[in-house]
């Protein structure tokens, strides 16, 4: 069982997913950097990028967004061609062009340098369905058991649905939470869908390019909507005017999940119940202690994520190929948990540690699928490569927690490590005889940080002197407490 804790303030909410006494996801959202995914806009094509198949899409946003054909309804569309079969698809510039009025939704967010995506197959989810007004597809998520069942399922849908010369139509995808569901929430689901996709299109008649006509759902309403399932005991929350919305938007969208709403009322803050604000800042950090003494090194950068595996000071097991394999099986579980909690996406490389038996490495990569089948993101898990590592990959559509709520580092830029102080020194130093060659001043001045300037007036000062006297200047020195390592200043006097 899984116990959700809301702890809201007006300028962010934070939810932690907490099962058996450790926390399991977290989620955030701030008022001034709100999520997009989900969102519907009327966009303006400013761009069609025929090399890429792709067009810039102004939303009003910062950056413009991104579109791709594969995005486009209709991008299957074919036109006679010679690519074998007598079909080509229909090129983008053929179905945008520049100045077009586009109503697009955007399926990743913004991150890092890169726009938010977008598509123009439009999707309204509600409680129990997911309206795809474009479409006239009935689907059924696959985590809905029998095929059966399945079947059953379509062929009501398809009678409550009806068709687009009757006055129904429309695609819709049933909802994991679906499956229980009457006839009658069926119905009233699909009513919602319809009804907010005519407001939506009503308004984008009436607005002007770059104009929001539709936002998803703010992070506690989608508790209710997507994160609570039969798996939760408890929905607690802090704030007594968020209790009473999510109560009223709780008995009109989602029923099942009102009686788990709880308002909490401790004197504690409601993260503190289970140190949830120590497991933010352990999953800012790079090294991950497992309980058996063995650690992981998680590695974020633009291209893709690393996590090693390491023993340790684990030396429990009868032998080493046993240690060995025990750190693997716990790394295992520990990773899942990681991804997770720091919503880590893309291209994920794990190097486990290297295992000579074949049926250790199964046993392992079993426990790894099994863990990340608990995750509500799509994953995909390669095996191992011949070189030991396991890839895969996690589906991105929002920023990892670091980024959310991290920054480069100004000191080093991110890079996560600074230039020694005797290595500025001599870059001081070729900066000087540099400088000399150009200019006659009186003196040369070198303001840095107080490290730097210590170095230069102990095992440096002999390297200093010599330099004083071939270019026959003074040098002085100046230690300055708010220059970072790297920094300096020659100043001519």
């Amino acid at each position: 069982m899984q116990d959700i804790l809301i702890n809201w303030a007006p300028q962010e909410t934070r939810v932690a997913i907490v099962e058996n006494g450790a926390v399991q996801e977290l989620h955030i959202e701030r008022a001034l950097e709100r999520g997009l995914v989900g969102n519907i806009y009327l966009g303006k094509v400013a761009r069609v990028l025929p090399g890429m198949q792709s067009a810039f899409i102004d939303i009003g946003l910062e950056r413009a967004a991104f579109l791709h054909v594969a995005d486009l309804v209709g991008h299957s569309r074919f036109e006679p061609g010679g690519n074998g079969n007598g079909h080509t698809p229909v090129p983008i510039e053929r179905q945008v062009f520049e100045g077009q009025s586009l109503m697009v939704q955007v399926i990743k967010d913004p991150i890092g340098t890169k726009g938010a995506r977008l598509s123009t197959q439009i999707s309204i989810a509600g409680r129990l369905l997911v309206h795809l007004p474009q479409d006239d597809h009935i689907g059924i998520s696959q985590k809905i058991g029998s095929h059966e069942l399945r079947e059953q399922l379509r062929q009501r849908m398809q009678a409550l649905v009806g068709t687009r010369e009757t006055g129904g139509g429309g695609g819709f995808i049933l909802r994991t939470n679906a499956e229980d569901a009457t006839d009658a929430e069926l119905a009233d689901d699909i009513a919602y869908g319809r009804k907010t996709w005519a407001t939506i299109r009503e308004r984008a008649f009436s607005v002007p390019p770059g104009t929001l006509l539709h936002q998803d759902l703010n992070l506690a309403e989608r508790v209710l909507r997507d994160l609570s399932n039969e798996q939760t005991a408890s929905i607690r929350i802090d704030s007594r005017l968020q209790f009473d919305h999510l109560k009223a938007f709780g008995q009109e969208f989602t029923p099942g999940a009102v009686g788990k709403l709880e308002l909490y009322k401790g004197e504690r803050p409601i993260f503190d119940l289970y140190n949830i604000d120590t497991e933010i800042e352990r999953a800012l950090a790079r090294r991950v202690d497992l309980k058996s003494g063995g650690y992981l090194i998680i590695d974020q950068t633009e291209a893709l994520t690393t996590i090693d595996v390491n023993t340790g000071g684990f030396v429990g097991a009868r032998n080493f190929d046993d240690t060995i394999f025990k750190t693997n099986l716990e790394a295992a579980g520990a990773i899942a948990r990681q991804l997770r909690l720091r919503n880590l996406g893309g291209i994920i490389i794990v190097d486990f540690i290297d295992m000579a038996r074949d049926e250790h490495q199964s046993a392992v990569l079993g426990e790894f699928r099994k863990q990340l089948g608990r995750d509500r993101t799509k994953t995909t898990v390669s095996g191992f490569t011949q070189l030991g590592l396991v890839e895969m990959t996690r589906k991105r559509t929002r920023e990892s927690l670091a980024h959310m709520l991290c920054e480069p580092c100004p000191t080093c830029g991110g890079r996560g490590q600074v230039k020694t102080a005797r290595s500025v020194c001599y870059d001081v130093l070729r900066e000087i005889l540099r400088e000399a060659r150009q200019f006659n001043p009186k003196e040369f001045r070198v303001v840095a940080s107080a490290a730097v300037v210590e170095m230069l007036l102990d095992e440096e000062s002999p390297h200093l002197a010599g330099l004083s006297e071939f270019i026959g200047k003074p040098i002085s020195l100046s230690a300055e407490p708010t220059m970072n390592p790297e920094q300096y200043d020659i100043v001519l006097l």
